[in-house]
C-alpha cells in the first residue's frame, strides 16, 4: 500500500512540475517498465549538491557537538568546495573563493582535539563563516543554515 502511495506522490509531484514551464535542459521524459511515462526532476548542480551535503554532515556534526564529542572526522569531499560546478546563472568569485577557503579552514579546525577554543565555538565559526558567504550571494538557505547553530 505505501508503495502506491509512493508512486501516486510521485506521478503527482512530477506532473506539478512539468507545468512550471521548465526547459527541456532540466526535464527528460523517460518511460518505465510498465509503459506509463515520468518526469525526471531537475538535478541541483555540483555545488548545490555538494553544499546539501555539507548541511547534512554538519546537522549531524552539531548533534556531536552538544554532546561533547566528535566522533567523525573532516570529509575531505568538502575540499570539492574549491572545483565543483555552479549552476548555469552563477560563476566563482573572489567573495565566494575567500570565503570557501575560511570555511575549509574553520570546519577542519572542528577535529583538533588540543584546540583551546571551545568545541561548540569552533563549530560555529564554520557555520557562521557559511552564513556570511550566503549573505553576499544565494540567499535561500540561510534560514535553514541559521539552525545549525548551537544557542
Amino acid at each position: 500500500m505505501l508503495k502506491h502511495v509512493s508512486y501516486i506522490f510521485l506521478i503527482a509531484l512530477v506532473f506539478s512540475c512539468n507545468s512550471s514551464g521548465k526547459s527541456d535542459e532540466t526535464e527528460k521524459k523517460v518511460s518505465i517498465v510498465d509503459g506509463t511515462e515520468r518526469y525526471d526532476v531537475y538535478q541541483g548542480s555540483e555545488m548545490a549538491n555538494l553544499m546539501r551535503g555539507m548541511h547534512a554532515f554538519n546537522l549531524q556534526l552539531k548533534k556531536e557537538v552538544e554532546n561533547g564529542k566528535v566522533v567523525t572526522e573532516f570529509p575531505e569531499e568538502f575540499l570539492k568546495i574549491h572545483t565543483a560546478e555552479f549552476t548555469k546563472a552563477k560563476s566563482r568569485n573572489q567573495t565566494f573563493d575567500h570565503y570557501s577557503g575560511k570555511f575549509i579552514e574553520a570546519q577542519k579546525m572542528i577535529f583538533v582535539q588540543d584546540s583551546t577554543i571551545p568545541l561548540s565555538e569552533r563549530y560555529n565559526n564554520a557555520i557562521n563563516l557559511c552564513l556570511s558567504c550566503h549573505q553576499t550571494e544565494c540567499t535561500g538557505p540561510i534560514p535553514k543554515i541559521k539552525k545549525l547553530l548551537i544557542k
